[in-house]
């Protein structure tokens, strides 16, 4: 246990200055005289009550007046040291979000799937087995978004590649767009470290920078890109009578491959789920950086609960006097019914 704010506990005196300091109050000064029952003339039991109850007043208050500066100190508790298994690599990932990514030539246990739907299922594995790198997220199509930043945060950056939509950024195909805001967010890292895996199913049709233009500036930044073609060699189309099989001509290999050998990557060329599965194999031959181990303490911040003790204790003082005197009243009402019937 430790404590944020322990120079508070030099308050805990307080009440006893106080109480030295100011003069006593003079109680019998203008009071009124009240007997409301004849068993108020008692006064020698009621007197014995009086000094007991003031005491115990008196025990509540102090106890509560240490629990409120207990609480003020801010009270933590530190859980076991947990180590944090960090490669130093930062992945970055581009998904290809234009109308094209919604071609139905994949299949994965027999059920004919889109494009995206491919990526999803088998780039989320891949993203759960990637402990200790930090990976973001870009989602491009007409236009290139920054979806999630660096993080090790596996899951978040998951759901977000689960919850993207074909077509969200636009029906066409923005390249090179993509790889400049990938330059952008790893920009001032070493060479070994950053990585840019782009997955795309067809050409560069939008954006404002060229594709290796943008390959040019990553190599220059050491933004080492792997770029993954997606899409069957040919597929069917047509009507549920009607169908022929026709190329898929869409993908540009040839600039594909330029910009994975001008940055120092590799270009794949992903015709069915088996092959795009290859980006394990892809990320496992990066060399981890060698990085000193980092931990970390979980907190649990303790305040709550003498801050919840002192208030009732508060509470039950300040009902008290109240609870005294319906107490005393009920009794007199019970003593003269008692002696009425008498």
């Amino acid at each position: 246990m430790q404590f944020i704010w322990p120079w508070i506990f030099i308050l805990l005196p307080l009440p006893l200055l106080v109480r030295l300091i100011l003069p006593d109050s003079d109680k019998n000064q203008d009071a009124p005289l009240h007997i409301p029952f004849i068993e108020d003339f008692n006064s020698a039991p009621q007197n014995a009550g009086f000094i007991n109850k003031s005491k115990l007043l008196t025990a509540l208050a102090a106890l509560a007046w240490i629990l409120l500066i207990f609480a003020a100190s801010r009270p933590q508790w530190l859980g076991e040291r947990i180590d944090i298994p960090v490669s130093g690599r930062d992945l970055m990932m581009a998904v290809d979000l234009s109308g094209s990514m919604a071609a139905e030539d994949f299949d994965i246990n027999g059920q004919t799937i889109n494009r995206l739907q491919a990526v999803k299922i088998v780039a989320g594995e891949f993203i759960k087995h990637r402990e200790g790198d930090r990976i973001g997220l870009i989602l491009f199509g007409q236009q290139a978004y920054l979806q999630t930043p660096l993080t090790f945060d596996t899951q978040t950056i998951n759901t977000m590649l689960q919850e993207s939509l074909i077509g969200i950024a636009g029906k066409m195909t923005a390249i090179g767009d993509a790889i400049g805001l990938a330059i952008k967010r790893l920009n001032g890292k070493s060479a070994d470290k950053q990585v840019l895996i782009l997955l795309t199913d067809g050409t560069n049709t939008a954006g404002e920078v060229p594709p290796l233009k943008a390959a040019e500036l990553a190599a220059k930044e050491n933004l080492k890109i792997y770029t993954i073609g997606i899409g069957a060699a040919s597929r069917e189309v047509g009507s549920f009578m009607f169908k022929r099989t026709v190329k898929n001509n869409e993908i540009d290999e040839k600039t594909l491959n330029e910009i994975a050998e001008i940055t120092g990557g590799k270009y794949f060329r992903a015709h069915n789920t088996k092959e795009l599965n290859k980006i394990y194999s892809l990320i496992d031959e990066l060399e981890p950086v060698e990085q000193e181990t980092q931990s970390f303490r979980p907190v649990m911040s303790l305040f709550m609960w003498p801050l919840t003790v002192a208030f009732i204790l508060s509470l039950l003082i300040a009902i008290a006097p109240f609870m005294s005197q319906l107490t005393h009243k009920v009794t007199g009402l019970f003593s003269k019914g008692a002696a009425s019937n008498g």
